[in-house]
């Protein structure tokens, strides 16, 4: 019987699997672009359809350059290729006319805690940030001067303005979701409220049945009767340990490295603070391996594709047991501590929805998330996320969560907060917690392994467990003696590509 060292938070124990269990292990690390900055020029020049950059963007007009939250891969990479993608399309405005006072930098977060002063130095390297002249600007979801958009299918949106008052809207993303990057950041920078108004989509790895991917292209299309829009897609590699742990999750010999490790025993040891710092603080690099553009549903379509083809796992059948480790870390800038809410986000609505074709849990299966759902709600960034978990907490019924989020919405404290920057918007726990739907709906159980507090699970209509042993154990007499088992073995989650 293997012993694997897993994720559960901070803690990383060494879990007992059986000897059939599957352990599905991002893949090898990928031959990364020897120059990202070339390879933006190129994509610009030859984009997947309409015209190239030069014919788009003249000299005296206006750009405006849209880019998102690092928020995912998770966990993050302190040398992001993104940074140096914006840089490469500023200047390629610049070489075609665009001076520098004529460009603005939008950082479209959505619901998430709008960017401060580190967030804002942190979208180019340094000496570039100094050497920029034009404006940077930070959306806010509920500022008053956001402004109509009609969109042809759809109920109008309202939207920053420096979308509207300009000549070009070129976006700069990763293709890791269809819910995140390409069209979906031009949503993002519109109103709290049409963000939040896409259900939450099955799988997302599909963006032509996403209905926050359909919406954003309609969004697109709108925008694209009044200016030029493109978008450059880049396709990153997982974020890889370097060092002492290099190989970890993707190789054999790197678990086996951190599965031996006395670093790991003593980490296990030490309070949670600790715990979070000294994980954060290991050392990883984050490459990009191709780099599209063109119009941004279709860059991103296409570059998601791309990502998936060379960063999934097959499975030739669904899963009776799917094994979930949660990393010590929220999917949203700046980091977080994980609360319950934030926890079953990242394992239900994140890695459980990171699939192809089919799910990879079969109807009525069990899924284990290893984490210890330790309450850590407070009176700032978390305090939207304890509203809600009191609201979930007296029961679960559809319309009082529907009162609760329109509660939200208009809660001045709340709203005032956010726009400050020290909270996210009070709609945000009410998507995150949508976003766990699809999961829930198809699992038949969702076992928390190593779970510290009983009430906080069974607010969240989960089964908490002592440990993993008791879980898996729990899934087999549930499946009838025998079952299959997969395990994600750590963040970055791959994804996984279901035949059958």
């Amino acid at each position: 019987m293997p012993r694997v060292p897993l994720l559960s938070g901070s803690r990383v124990p060494l879990v007992a699997l059986d000897d059939d269990a599957l352990l599905l292990m991002p893949p090898p690390p990928l031959d990364p672009l020897g120059d990202v900055a070339a390879a933006v020029g190129e994509a610009l020049r030859y984009p997947l359809s309409g015209p190239g950059l030069a014919r788009t963007a003249g000299s005296g007009r206006r750009a405006t350059v849209v880019v998102e939250p690092r928020s995912l891969p998770l966990p993050d990479a302190p040398n992001d290729p993104r940074r140096a993608a914006l840089a490469a399309v500023l200047d390629v405005l610049d070489r075609l006319g665009v001076r520098a006072d004529r460009q603005t930098i939008l950082i479209a977060g959505g619901l998430e805690r709008r960017a401060g002063r580190r967030e804002l130095e942190s979208i180019l390297h340094p000496t570039r940030a100094r050497d920029f002249r034009g404006t940077v600007v930070v959306h806010d979801a509920t500022a008053p001067g956001l402004r109509e958009l009609e969109l042809q299918g759809a109920p109008p949106v309202r939207i920053h303005e420096a979308l509207l008052d300009t000549d070009l809207i070129v976006s700069v993303t990763a293709a890791e979701t269809s819910e995140r990057g390409g069209a979906s950041v031009l949503l993002d920078a519109c109103a709290a409220a049409d963000v939040a108004r896409p259900a939450p989509a099955p799988s997302l790895l599909a963006p032509s049945l996403s209905p926050t991917g359909i919406l954003a292209g309609q969004v697109a299309a709108a925008l694209a009767q009044r200016c030029a829009v493109t978008g450059v897609s880049i396709v990153l590699d997982h974020p890889r340990l370097t060092g002492r742990f290099k190989g970890y999750p993707s190789s054999t010999g790197g678990i086996e490295t951190v599965g031996r490790s006395q670093v790991r025993r003593i980490t296990n040891a030490l309070p949670g603070t600790v715990r979070n710092h000294v994980l954060q603080r290991l050392a990883r690099e984050l490459q990009a391996v191709a780099v599209l553009a063109g119009p941004p549903a279709v860059s991103h379509a296409e570059a998601l594709l791309r990502g998936i083809s060379l960063r999934g796992i097959r499975l030739d059948a669904p899963l009776d047991t799917l094994v979930v480790p949660v990393p010590w870390m929220s999917l949203h800038e700046p980091r977080e501590p994980l609360n319950p809410l934030t926890a079953a986000a990242i394992g239900l609505g994140h890695a459980l929805r990171l699939w192809r074709n089919a799910s990879p849990l079969r109807e009525d299966g069990t899924v284990v998330l290893l984490h210890d759902f330790r309450r850590t709600f407070g009176h700032g960034p978390q305090a939207p996320y304890r509203t809600l978990f009191q609201v979930l907490r007296d029961g679960h019924r559809e319309e009082v969560v529907a009162a609760a989020q329109r509660a939200a919405a208009d809660d001045p404290r709340a709203l005032a907060a956010y726009r400050q920057g020290t909270a996210p918007h009070p709609l945000l726990p009410y998507v995150d917690w949508a976003s766990c739907g699809p999961a829930l709906a198809r699992s038949g159980r969702v076992l928390v392994a190593g779970c510290r507090d009983a009430g906080a699970a069974r607010a969240l209509g989960l089964v908490p467990t002592h440990s993993i042993s008791t879980a898996l154990e729990m899934a087999r007499g549930v499946a009838g003696g025998s079952h299959r088992v997969g395990v994600l073995v750590a963040p970055p989650y791959a994804p996984l590509v279901v035949d059958g």
